[in-house]
């Protein structure tokens, strides 16, 4: 990164409406870096390369119930007394072909026998010693899952871009590999900037410091959404200390997030001293309640985002904006990460009378959503209690209980 001559010389600039600020984001940010690593290790990772299956699932025809495995005329209906002639267990087949009046007992999963046709559900017979009383035989090919009817050979059951949730984990297991390609994640540094913070559980003097409540949450969220926090760290409000430690963190990151000093007071610095390393301007503000300040600039190393240092605003640009930035850093598509959706409202919710757009806290109860009470940008015990951010346009009127509104996950 070009080391330019330091001046503190402010960038003003319009502030950007939220989804404007977003899209030129966007436009900054590509995958990182893509690394090989175990299946084992895989979990909450982003796959770079497609899974491909290995082989076809079910490799062989396999009982999909409990019961007998039998051969039987094709028409279904017909009852019968069988014999019983062996046993199918999963990784245990039995060998011997079933021919007509001849059953198999057969556990889910387990390999059908050569001659049987259909399964039929131990429920539905009767046994005694080696033979069992069927009321009703069931059609062919009830109960069977057959070769391959999961995926063959060369499917691609997982596409790049995919998160490796639960759900993906057990498609990329059944695939048969071993190991996969995966995203690199982003290394993510934190700072705060303040002369009145210090770290938690170190305050000794309330009235001149505060416990920097902000710094841990944003790296939980930062973790949540792909992140590696390579540090975290406390800074003073003076330029020199914020450009030596902003200049640090840029040359082992691919992710600054910087918490504070952005808005327009006497000791707010970290966005001019951004801008006089050499970091492109992404924007510089945007039109939104809480969080105008929130900013975003890019260089060939990397970004820097810089969020309001009130907490409530804090964490409201974090999940806005920084969970976006990791998906697109990843290979995932910014919409992952911003998931609206509609809710009704618990109880009426009053006008919003500010010419932005404004960002509530919420709490969704599965099926509707209540505005927390004494909402402030640097509010903290009520942030705890909110689960969904509510978004309201600009001077929207007062909305009745019953009335939708959109939410985002929190």
């Amino acid at each position: 990164m070009a080391n330019l001559a330091f001046s503190l010389t402010p960038v003003c600039h319009a502030a950007l409406d939220f989804d404007a600020a977003l899209a030129l984001m966007e436009k900054t940010a590509t995958p990182i870096g893509i690394e090989r690593i175990p299946l084992a290790v895989a979990a909450g990772r982003v796959l770079a390369e497609p899974v491909v299956a290995m082989y076809e699932a079910p490799p062989v025809d396999v009982s999909a119930m409990d019961g007998y495995a039998v051969c039987a005329p094709d028409s279904p209906g017909a009852a019968g007394t069988l014999q019983v002639v062996g046993q199918s267990f999963p990784g245990n087949p039995c060998d011997r072909a079933v021919g007509t009046g001849q059953a198999v007992r057969i556990f889910t999963g387990a390999p059908m026998p050569a001659g049987a046709d259909r399964v039929v559900v131990q429920e539905d017979v009767a046994r005694h010693d080696d033979t069992i009383v069927c009321a009703a035989l069931p059609h062919v090919g009830r109960h069977v899952r057959c070769r391959g009817s999961d995926f063959a050979a060369g499917d691609i059951l997982l596409s790049a871009g995919r998160l490796l949730d639960p759900r993906a984990m057990v498609a990329a297991a059944a695939a048969g590999v071993g190991h996969v390609v995966v995203a690199r994640r982003p290394r993510v540094t934190i700072i705060a900037s303040g002369d009145e913070l210090s770290a938690p559980g170190t305050t000794t003097n309330l009235v001149h410091n505060i416990p920097d409540s902000v710094s841990l949450a944003v790296g939980a969220m930062a973790s949540a959404w792909g992140g590696d926090i390579v540090s975290m760290a406390i800074v003073p409000d003076r330029p020199e200390a914020i450009r030596q430690r902003l200049g640090e963190a840029i040359a082992v990151s691919d992710v600054v997030v910087i918490v504070g000093g952005a808005s327009t007071g006497d000791r707010d610095f970290s966005r001019d001293v951004a801008w006089s390393l050499g970091i492109s301007q992404t924007f510089a503000k945007v039109a939104m309640k809480p969080g105008k300040p929130v900013w975003h600039g890019h260089s060939s190393g990397g970004h820097v985002l810089g969020l309001p240092g009130n907490p409530t605003a804090a964490l409201t640009t974090a999940r806005l904006f920084l969970a976006p930035l990791l998906c697109l850093l990843t290979g995932r598509a910014m919409r992952d990460a911003l998931r609206w959706r509609t809710a009704p409202l618990r109880a009426p919710a009053q006008n919003n009378d500010d010419a932005r757009e404004t960002f509530l806290c919420g709490d969704w109860d599965g099926e509707s959503v209540r505005l927390i009470e004494r909402q402030s940008a640097s509010a903290q015990a009520r942030l705890a209690e909110a689960n969904v951010i509510v978004r309201s346009a600009a001077s929207a009127p007062a909305a009745p209980e019953g009335a939708p509104v959109t939410i985002l996950d929190f």
